[in-house]
Order: structure tokens, then sequence, then C-alpha cells
């Protein structure tokens, strides 16, 4: 059996302290969250779920506010502590781990969109709409933890993570969250495709007769050492697969939705007539 207990996600203080030591020095300065926004290029919002420990810094504003607060380099040692994990459930953070050191990810999902792609309100709506209803603080947590994972999206590093998505078309015609959410959604997904060269999303289209990936959800990753790892989720529970030979087999079965799924051209084809749809 489960135990749900060790299912829910933990809270991390890091986030937070980072939070409070951004608001310190930008307080120091004498400046509102709106009028030190421009100044980083971000947006006041942005600002707000940095000091409220709900969003993970990135480095460029990290770099930035470190400049204009005049920091003494303290926001920048901080920011180092800052976890990826605040609101992941413990079964995921060893994935979430390997995750973070990947050079390659793969993702096939046909519940929802992958956390990675997804926006604040789509995720707020996937999170409430799930039994047991979650607490204020265990949403913020999730979606703290969501949106830091989206950190790994970046073009920045040397060796960018490659990124292929797979998603059943779907879950965008379930207009999870309603249709204002969706429109959102898709409008975000169209972004990433344009901004981020290592993002690759291809859409499973609804009618598909033969489909390589019916057992359900499946992700694979390679690390800088080339070796490959792959996760399974269920209902609260989540299995991490290291064997070769199981690793093997999803490969084949990615490798041959790869070919059943719309390319990615006709993919954003299709978001834009859906987003015009709405």
């Amino acid at each position: 059996m489960t135990n749900s207990t060790a299912n829910e996600p933990e809270p991390s203080d890091s986030l937070k302290t980072f939070g409070l030591v951004h608001k310190a020095f930008r307080k120091r300065a004498g400046l509102t969250q709106e009028e030190f926004a421009p100044l980083v290029r971000y947006q006041p919002g942005t600002v707000a779920s940095i000091e409220q420990g709900r969003r993970l810094p990135p480095r460029v504003y990290v770099e930035r506010a470190e400049e204009v607060l005049d920091a003494f380099g303290v926001l920048r040692a901080a920011a180092k502590y800052a976890t990826r994990q605040p609101g992941l459930a413990s079964w995921f953070r060893r994935w979430a781990d390997l995750e973070g050191l990947a050079i390659t990810l793969c993702t096939y999902e046909c519940r929802v969109i992958p956390g990675l792609l997804q926006t604040e309100a789509y995720a707020r709506a996937v999170i409430w709409s799930v039994p047991l209803r979650p607490t204020d603080e265990q949403v913020e947590q999730r979606v703290a933890a969501r949106f830091a994972r989206q950190e790994l999206l970046s073009t920045s590093p040397e060796r960018p993570t490659a990124f292929s998505f797979i998603v059943e078309q779907a879950v965008l015609e379930r207009h999870t969250g309603g249709e204002d959410v969706t429109r959102e959604l898709i409008d975000h997904l169209l972004d990433v495709n344009e901004r981020h060269w290592n993002v690759e999303i291809q859409l499973m289209p609804l009618r598909q007769p033969v489909h390589a990936g019916l057992d359900g959800p499946m992700r694979l990753l390679e690390t800088p050492e080339h070796e490959w790892f792959a996760y399974a989720e269920g209902q609260k529970t989540g299995h991490l697969i290291s064997d070769r030979q199981a690793i093997s087999v999803l490969q084949q079965r990615y490798a041959k939705m790869r070919s059943q799924a719309l390319t990615p051209e006709d993919t954003v084809s299709l978001l834009q007539q859906m987003r015009g749809a709405l």
C-alpha cells in the first residue's frame, strides 16, 4: 500500500529564504516591487513571486538584481542554495534530480500538459481538479515547484538540454480550466516553440488507429555520461526505471510515436487553428 503521507509535497525554506533576502536588499535600496521590476526587465508579478518564495529566480534575474541592488554578492550566493525541489512529491524527487542533469529529455503525456510546458493558470486548474483538494499553501508549493523546473528549458547553458514532447491533442481539447486558460496555454506552447530552439513539441492527433503509446505516459532521459533512465507515473505513485532492456523497449516505443505524431510544423499549424477556434 502506498504511504499517502510520503506522497505529499514537502515544503522547502530555501526559496523563501532567498525571497526574504531579496526583499531586504530591495527595501534597503528604497524601491517598491513596481519600481524595481523594470530595472531588472521583469514583471512586478515575477518579483512578487520570487520574494514570496513561489518561483525559482532565473540566473539572469539574479545577476541583474545583484547589480541593481548592489548586494555585495549575497543574492548570487543565496541563489546557489535555492532548491528546485519545493512542492515535489517524494517519489518524484529522484527523477527530478536526474532531470536537472539531463542532456536529452523525452516526454509522452496523455493526461495533462507536461509540467515543463504548463502556465500558472493551467497548473492551478490541474491541481484543483483532482481530489482531495489541497490547502492554499500546498497549491502554492506545487505551482512554485513546476515553475522552478521550467528553468530547465533555458538555452543559456553551454550544452542546453534537448527536449522532445509528444502530447495527445485530446489533452488540449479537454479545455482544463476553461477557454481562457486554454487560450493562454496554447499561446504559451506557441511561444515556447518559437523561443526555445532546443524544444520540439508534437501533438498526437485524435485519430491514430496505430498508437505505440497505449500503455501510458513515459519519460526518458540521457545523462551527460550517456546513461539512459526512464520514469513511469500513475495514481499517487511513480517508478524510476534503470534496467537497460526495459529502457530499450521504451525508446523503441517513443521513436515509433514520434513518427505517428504530427510533425513539429504541423503541430504549430494545428495549435494555431485550435487557438483561432476559441
